[in-house]
């Protein structure tokens, strides 16, 4: 590699400092005839060298040319040749041609105006971008001094936000409760409340079921009472009824039917409600006080409090341990802080402000000289333009005046001032364009070259990234270095640092450190590992013991009592004897339509004591009903809904109690194997929500450092204004546009001066002309009249001949004529 390129050894001496200054013209230039010179590919040179050699040559040739020929076409016209002769041959073609090198001439003045508009616009444009280039500097130059000025100050931002994550780890330190604790108590909540509810809910319900089963004791105690009594009083209306019917009265035949069917229903009133097989519920009663000896809700509520009171246990544990953990974080706060003292940021930073220093002294100490420089430029190319105005001036003053001032009846040796005039504006502009052009030309073959060389060695590879492709290739620029940027900004030509990476990476605007690849300056990964710096976060989570003592759900007492009340045999009551009997009338029959019916019959019989007794009796039934069965059936009612209550909640009491039990040994065994270990995961996971606050801010400065830290969209910016906005925009494009412009012209007076001179002779006054005699004979006479011309030298006319012998006219004619004046 090195030995394919000794060619350049010499040229890179000389270039080395202009190198640097890639600011500038001649850098630029310099820069990128080097790289194409030493690119290993000179076919490419002459790719691009071979249409502007061609245009340039053809240029010169026109230059050497274009006087020699304006000489030799002056003497010509001088010795009456090359159309000089003031004499002017008739034509039938003759309007037709003078309107076709009117128009002709006319268009072709407008393009050649085009093309000197277009050379002052651009050297205006010029002259006006390059007194613009100093703010343009000025700007750049700031842009890049404000961009190396933040960078100390965005370093010390990104590296005092650690307070954040800090501030954010102090705030769970102090809320180790809650985040810890809770998070043990969540943990354990599913599994214990369940349980403890229903514990709780079978305290309760032992001690409901204790209620009810006294009340339901009491009314059964009552209703047993209410039901001898009951019968007792049925038994003796029933006694004294039947007694009543042994009334003699009953014998007569009209009234034996009523008493014996009276008789035959005093049946109903035998047989009544009884409870006394229905047994005492005493001994549940006394079995259920004995299990309410243990208070069950208070061993349920002594388990909450112990659950409830593991925050609190959490941040009595963890006091000292948090207070030592905060000052670990201070510390690595500190560590942090200082790495900022270890960027060798000032090295670099200083080395690239020198380098922007001396870039601006050098544009500052040569634009003085390069606008001197342009001054005199603008200046030839103005006075380009000017000569080249003139000669338009000439040619179009010339087309006024012949146009305005033509007659198309007057002969040519009487055409008026206006249209003489004419014709020799337009002479002395074919003159000027003889002498002139070749000066117009030398600019135009001058801002060709330096435009055309400029357009595609630099612009145009510059745009499309060619250009950057050259620069990097490897030991073009040093030939000890492969590649030449990182060997100078790193000191290490081997790393692959390219011209087109960075350019591109900062026209994105990235970050200057992954731009240039300062890591292998200073890794700052390596200086902001994270596991370095949550080592020691790690190690002090890992002293964060936490202890919580085994929870005891239920202790023996209850357990025992949960034993007891699943034996205890409430759910064995025979409830069906008691709803069957509380379900039940308390009578056969509805005493009240009993002894309506007695009422009903007593009125059929005649008046007497029978009917009095019987009526009486009657009244004794309903008052039995109102008074003992309406408070009996009320009784047995609630002793009802007590026992359809009482058999609801007890039922299916030893499989709830044994499912309680069950799920109560499985909560209480998990609780003492798996309670420690809920403890260490729920540290843990604080200890990883505390580590997540510095890994995410470690991550975050590594992030910004490498990517977002001086982001250097200003470098892109001032590259492009050196090249793409001042070398192309401001030169390289005016200058293109002047040359296009001004050659366009140039090339244009070519034809222009062949019709100026064409159509002169249709414009000016003639000395001699064709003249024709009205006799026509076929003959020349032999002593022709002489026409004269007023302060014309006197010269002989030709005879008039007709049009087929003019020629031979034409030529005695010439042969007669004197030196004529051109």
């Amino acid at each position: 590699m090195k030995a394919a390129v000794p060619h350049c050894t010499g040229l890179k001496g000389a270039l080395t400092e202009r190198l640097l200054l890639p600011g500038t013209l001649l850098g630029t230039l310099s820069l990128t005839v080097y790289a194409l010179q030493c690119s290993r590919r000179p076919y490419k040179i002459i790719y691009y060298e071979i249409g502007i050699i061609i245009c340039a040559a053809l240029g010169l040739l026109f230059v050497v040319l274009m006087p020699l020929v304006g000489f030799f076409f002056c003497l010509c016209r001088c010795c009456n040749k090359c159309g000089g002769e003031m004499h002017q041959r008739q034509k039938r073609s003759g309007p037709f041609l003078k309107k076709c090198y009117t128009i002709s001439l006319l268009v072709i003045c407008v393009f050649i105006s085009i093309g000197i508009i277009y050379g002052f616009a651009a050297n205006q444009y010029m002259r006006t971008r390059v007194e613009e280039t100093r703010k343009l500097s000025d700007s750049n130059f700031n842009d890049l001094r404000t961009l190396l000025n933040v960078v100390p100050g965005q370093i010390d931002y990104i590296l005092d936000q650690f307070t954040h994550p800090k501030e954010k780890a102090f705030d769970d330190l102090d809320n180790i409760n809650s985040l810890v604790g809770d998070g043990i108590y969540e943990h354990l909540k599913p599994k214990v409340l369940p349980v403890l509810k229903d514990i709780k809910d079978l305290a309760k319900d032992m001690k409901a079921n204790r209620d009810t089963l006294v009340q339901v004791n009491t009314v059964l105690t009552d209703v047993k009472h209410s039901s001898a009594y009951l019968r007792t009083s049925l038994r003796d209306v029933k006694t004294s009824m039947e007694q009543t019917l042994t009334d003699p009265q009953c014998s007569f035949p009209a009234v034996a039917p009523t008493c014996n069917s009276i008789r035959k229903s005093l049946s109903v009133l035998d047989d009544s409600a009884n409870f006394d097989h229905l047994p005492s519920l005493d001994g549940h009663i006394t079995q259920l006080d004995g299990l309410l000896q243990t208070d069950l809700s208070s061993l349920v509520q002594k388990a909450n409090e112990s659950l409830s009171n593991i925050p609190e246990e959490v941040q009595n544990q963890t006091r000292d341990f948090i207070t030592e953990f905060k000052k670990t974080l201070n510390s690595i706060q500190s560590d942090v802080k200082n790495i900022s003292t270890k960027i060798p940021i000032q090295k670099t930073l200083s080395s690239f402000v020198r380098y922007i220093n001396n870039s601006e002294d050098y544009i500052l100490h040569y634009l003085p000289t390069m606008e001197e420089c342009d001054s005199y430029r603008w200046l030839v190319c103005l006075v380009v333009c000017c000569l080249l105005t003139l000669i338009l001036t000439f040619y179009l003053l010339g087309l006024l005046c012949g146009t305005l001032g033509y007659d198309q009846n007057a002969t040519p040796t009487r055409r008026g001032c206006v249209s003489n005039t004419g014709g020799l504006l337009l002479m002395v502009g074919a003159g000027f364009s003889f002498f002139f052009s070749w000066m117009a030309m030398t600019t135009v073959v001058l801002t060709f070259v330096a435009g055309g060389n400029m357009e595609k060695l630099v612009c145009e590879p510059y745009r499309n990234k060619k250009l950057f492709q050259v620069l990097d290739t490897p030991y073009l620029l040093n030939e000890d270095w492969k590649y030449y940027l990182s060997g100078l900004v790193l000191n290490k030509p081997d790393v692959n640092l390219t011209f087109e990476q960075v350019y591109s990476d900062c026209k994105e605007n990235k970050g200057l450190y992954a731009t240039l690849k300062l890591d292998h300056i200073y890794n700052v990964s390596e200086q902001l590992n994270i596991t370095k710096h949550t080592g020691d976060i790690n190690s002090n989570l890992e002293n964060m013991n936490i202890r919580i003592e085994d929870i005891e759900l239920l202790d023996k007492t209850g357990m025992k009592t949960l034993m007891d009340l699943r034996s205890s045999g409430i759910d064995d009551i025979d409830y069906a004897a008691y709803l069957n009997a509380t379900e039940r009338s308390p009578t056969r029959v509805n005493l009240i339509s009993f002894a309506n019916d007695i009422q009903r019959k007593a009125n059929q019989l005649p008046s007497g004591r029978l009917k009095t007794s019987l009526k009486s009796h009657a009244d004794t039934l309903i008052n039995i009903h109102q008074n003992q069965v309406i408070p009996l059936q009320n009784s047995m009612s609630t002793m009802n809904k007590q026992m359809k209550t009482l058999h609801y909640r007890t039922s299916g009491l030893k499989v709830r109690v044994s499912t309680t039990i069950f799920f109560l040994n499985s909560t209480q065994d998990f609780l003492t194997s798996q309670l420690s270990k809920i403890v260490v995961e729920e540290s843990k996971q604080f200890g990883s929500k505390i580590i997540s606050y510095f890994e995410w801010y470690l991550q975050w400065v590594e992030m910004t450092i490498t990517q977002q830290f001086a982001a250097c969209k200003p470098a892109a910016t001032a590259v492009d204004s050196a090249v793409n906005v001042f070398l192309c925009s401001y030169i390289v494009d005016p200058l293109n546009l002047f040359w296009f412009g001004m050659g366009k012209a140039t090339m244009l007076l070519l034809p222009a001066v062949i019709f100026a001179v064409k159509l002169a002779k249709y414009f000016r006054r003639m000395y001699s002309e064709d003249v024709y005699e009205d006799d026509p004979v076929n003959k020349v006479q032999s002593k022709p009249r002489v026409q004269t011309v007023p302060g014309v030298q006197t010269v002989p006319m030709v005879q008039t001949v007709p049009m087929k012998n003019m020629r031979h006219a034409n030529s005695r004619a010439r042969a007669e004529q004197g030196t004529q004046t051109i």
